[in-house]
């Protein structure tokens, strides 16, 4: 396995849920994919959950090298997490595009929130 790319994020949870409380859907959907919604929206508290995906998504852009662009956008990037397994974050579209290119064929993730952060880690790897 080699590491082509890196990256690493931190969200405010307390920013976030004032993002969301101001935009609400147009932002959640803009950003997260509906089964991304759907996980959240099953918790208690969504927005820590929101919060640990947006920094996902923020560091897999930066694993990447790209940022919002060369036409990536953030629905993309979407993390996935079945009961019992440890988060994945698949690609799709120009970012699967631009990670193959960086010779990455799947990213790596790992997610925690605790008080008022979450934070996120990705790593591009090819086998």
């Amino acid at each position: 396995m080699t590491i082509t790319g890196i990256g690493v994020d931190l969200v405010n949870i307390p920013r976030m849920r004032e993002v969301i409380d101001r935009w609400q859907d147009r932002f959640l959907e803009r950003v997260f994919t509906a089964q991304e919604i759907a996980y959240c929206r099953g918790r208690r508290d969504p927005v820590p959950h929101f919060a640990a995906r947006f920094a996902a998504k923020e560091a897999a852009l930066k694993a990447l090298g790209t940022g919002l662009r060369l036409g990536v956008n953030w629905r993309e990037l979407e993390v996935r997490r079945e009961r019992g397994q440890a988060p994945e974050l698949v690609l799709s579209g120009r970012s699967r595009e631009i990670g193959r290119s960086r010779g990455g064929s799947r990213m790596l993730l790992t997610l925690t929130h605790e008080g008022e952060y979450a934070l996120a880690q990705a790593m591009l790897v090819g086998d």
